[in-house]
C-alpha cells in the first residue's frame, strides 16, 4: 500500500514503519484491550523516492518535526486502527506535500490611491463633527 503524495511523488510502503499501542479516548472498554493508536514513520534522509532537491526542501522546512532525519505523524482518533492508519496515512501526505509545496509570492507593498485617501479623512472629519456637537456647551 504505497503512499501517493502527488502525482510526482509517491512513497514505497517499505519505507513506511508501523508502531501500533493502546489508545486512550473514545472506545469504552475495548480501549484496554486493543492496540487502536498508529504511529507512522517514514525516514526521510535515507528514503529513495526522494530527489536530492526534495530532500532538503523537506530537511529544512520540516526541520523541528524530524528527530533524527525520520518523521513521525499519529493517530488516536477513532476506535478502529484500520480507520486510524488511513488517518495516520493522509496525516504524513499533507505534511510531506505541505514541505514540497512551492514558496508563496511575496506581497508587494502598495500606497493607497488619492481617491480612497480622501474618503477616509472626510469620513475621520464627519465622525470629529458629529463627536463636537455631542459636547457641553461651553459656559461662554
Amino acid at each position: 500500500m504505497d503512499l501517493e503524495v502527488s502525482p510526482a511523488l509517491t512513497i514505497p510502503a517499505s519505507e513506511l514503519g508501523w508502531r501500533f499501542s493502546r489508545s486512550s479516548g473514545p472506545g469504552g472498554q475495548h480501549v484496554n484491550t486493543s492496540d487502536s493508536r498508529v504511529e507512522l514513520s517514514w525516514n526521510v534522509v535515507d528514503s529513495a523516492a526522494l530527489s536530492d532537491d526534495q530532500r532538503l526542501m523537506l530537511l529544512t522546512r520540516l526541520g523541528p518535526r524530524l528527530v533524527a532525519g525520520v518523521i513521525t505523524v499519529t493517530a488516536s482518533e477513532r476506535r478502529s486502527q484500520l480507520r486510524n492508519r488511513q488517518i495516520a496515512l493522509a496525516k504524513l501526505s499533507d505534511l510531506v506535500a505541505q514541505g514540497l509545496a512551492p514558496e508563496a509570492a511575496r506581497r508587494r507593498a502598495t500606497k493607497p490611491t488619492r481617491g480612497s485617501n480622501r474618503r477616509r479623512l472626510a469620513a475621520k472629519e464627519q465622525r470629529s463633527a458629529t463627536k463636537r456637537q455631542r459636547r457641553r456647551p461651553s459656559a461662554e
